[in-house]
Formats: structure tokens, C-alpha cells, sequence
């Protein structure tokens, strides 16, 4: 599959990374990719903050992306997968990209660097030199309160006009920018929303879509908001949003991805909740919460 740009939008799920006595859980990988694949996803993103990319080695790195790909093409419908990479040294991140150009994937997810707060023309200089390089597309990815640094929008519209960044995960924190960015952006350059508890009121404001953890569970509903914000049917999407909206807040009661991981092994999708350290598995409150709300909403559906 080719051509990013033409399929960053809907609702694309950063996959989590199951784990299974210290090492990659491939059955469940496997049983995830199926499960979502042959639904109402439209983008895969593998290795980032959800997948607990910084504790993968480069080989299971490597085996996330193939096992992902192979059930792919195995399907019947084959959905884009972006890898996703983060540091703070721009050279290394380049050798990153060399190391992955021949990876079966679509495109890369990059974060901004974390920790040493570059000044905007450091962030410019870093992006382009990234996207220069890369054998496959970009979407950058802003989330100044993990990375401290915002990119703001007077750089984000100078890299939107680079050839090889196509779009933007934002986690920017600010409506105002967000809104203001949407107002000015290139047409081609697309913006999808990272914030799960956002993903109505962003799609409202006219972003082309979600990349959103909470869709592991309830995914149709969560693409149907989507579906009927662009018929433009708001009250119908309004309807379906009070439907999920509390479990954008359940599902980040804790450090994620350890409450959707928890729900997935209750419910089946996953053969254990284990997270690498330093993250940790749910506390017995939420988990005792997340049963109830599996049990709540299971009565519903029946």
C-alpha cells in the first residue's frame, strides 16, 4: 500500500504490544490483528507510546511489524501501518530510518524529541533532515507534555509543506492552536486528534480523524462517530459519543496502555495483561472497576 497521505483519516488504533512471560506474545498479536483488521479501523500504528515501543528491542520491533503485516495480507482487507519512532538525536533517528526503509510498512509516526526542549528552528532543522531521509512518508506527532516542547503552528505549516511530512498526531493540549492549525493548513496536509477524551469535540473542529486507544474497546462505535460527524449528522454523532465518552476516561484512570491491555485479557482478545517496567499492571481498584463496566456493558449489548 502507498500513498499515506491518501488514507491518514477515520479512526486508526495505536495497537497494543502483548506480552506473554517477558517476551512478545505473537498468538495474541495475531488474534488482536485479525479482531481489528477485519473491522472499522483504518490505520494501524505499531511500536509508539500505546505499543510500549521504547521497551521493544529492534528485534521484536521487527517481528511486531511482520506478524502484523502477514495477517494483513492474509486478510481479505488490508489496512496502512505506520511504525512508530521517537528519540532525542536526530542522526540516530536517521540510521532508525535506514535500518527500517525496507520494513513492510507505510509510513513512521515521530515524536518530537523528548527531554532537551530544541528551540523551534532546532525542531524545523530535526523534522526536515528526518523527512529528507525517510524512505517512506511521516506524520509527526505532538504531545508537549510528554516531549516539553510544543512544535508550534508557524513551524508545523512550514514542515506541512515538505514533500515527505504528511500529516500530525495532535496531543498539542490547546483547542485554540488545534482550531487555528486546521484553519491553515495545506489541503493535503491531514490532522488527526491523539487525545481519546478530544476525539469528539476534534472531529467537530474538523479534524480527518483519531488515532485513539479507547477504540480497542468499542471500536465500531467510535468509527461510526466519525462516519456520521462527515455525513453531517452531529446529533447522531452526539448520541454515540455519550455512549464512549466515559470510557475515554476509564481506560486512562491509570498509565496507558495498562487499563486497555487489562480489558483486552478479560474480555479474551490477549492471553495476559503484562506490561513491561516501569510501567505496571492496573491496581485492583481499576480493576475491579474496568469488571464492572465489561459486565455493565455486556448486559447492554445482550
Amino acid at each position: 500500500m502507498t500513498g499515506l497521505e491518501d488514507h491518514l483519516h477515520g479512526l486508526w488504533l495505536p495497537l497494543v504490544t502483548p506480552f506473554q512471560g517477558g517476551a512478545l506474545d505473537e498468538r495474541s498479536l495475531r488474534r488482536l490483528t485479525r479482531h481489528y483488521g477485519a473491522g472499522a479501523v483504518d490505520g494501524f500504528i505499531l511500536g509508539a507510546t500505546s505499543g510500549e515501543g521504547m521497551t521493544l528491542r529492534e528485534a521484536e520491533l521487527e517481528r511486531l511489524v511482520a506478524v502484523v503485516r502477514e495477517e494483513m495480507t492474509a486478510s481479505s482487507r488490508t489496512v496502512p501501518i505506520c511504525l512508530g519512532l521517537s528519540g532525542a538525536d536526530t542522526s540516530r533517528l536517521k540510521e532508525r530510518l535506514d535500518e527500517t526503509a525496507d520494513w513492510p510498512i507505510d509510513g513512521y509516526l515521530i515524536a518530537s524529541p523528548h527531554y532537551v526542549r530544541p528551540s523551534q528552528r532546532g525542531l524545523l532543522a530535526h523534522f526536515e533532515a528526518l523527512a529528507d531521509h525517510a524512505a517512506w512518508p511521516l506524520a509527526l506527532y505532538n504531545i508537549p507534555y510528554r516531549t516539553s516542547v510544543n512544535i508550534t503552528n508557524q513551524t508545523l505549516l512550514r514542515l506541512a509543506q515538505h514533500r515527505n511530512i504528511v500529516g500530525l498526531k495532535d496531543c498539542g493540549a490547546s483547542r485554540e492552536q488545534s482550531i487555528a492549525l486546521l484553519r491553515d493548513r495545506p489541503r493535503a496536509f491531514r490532522v488527526l486528534t491523539g487525545e481519546d477524551a478530544n476525539y469528539f469535540e476534534a472531529l467537530s473542529d474538523g479534524a480527518d480523524g483519531g488515532i485513539v486507544l479507547s477504540a480497542h474497546v468499542e471500536t465500531a462505535t467510535f468509527a461510526a462517530i466519525h462516519a456520521e460527524l462527515k455525513r453531517g449528522d452531529r446529533d447522531a454523532a452526539q448520541a454515540r459519543w455519550n455512549e464512549v465518552a466515559g470510557l475515554t476516561r476509564l481506560l486512562f484512570a491509570e498509565p496507558s496502555p495498562a487499563p486497555a491491555k487489562y480489558w483486552l485479557w478479560r474480555s479474551g482478545l490477549i492471553d495476559s495483561p503484562e506490561m513491561r517496567l516501569p510501567m505496571v499492571e492496573v491496581s485492583s481498584e481499576l480493576a475491579a472497576a474496568i469488571d464492572r463496566e465489561i459486565e455493565r456493558r455486556t448486559k447492554v449489548a445482550a
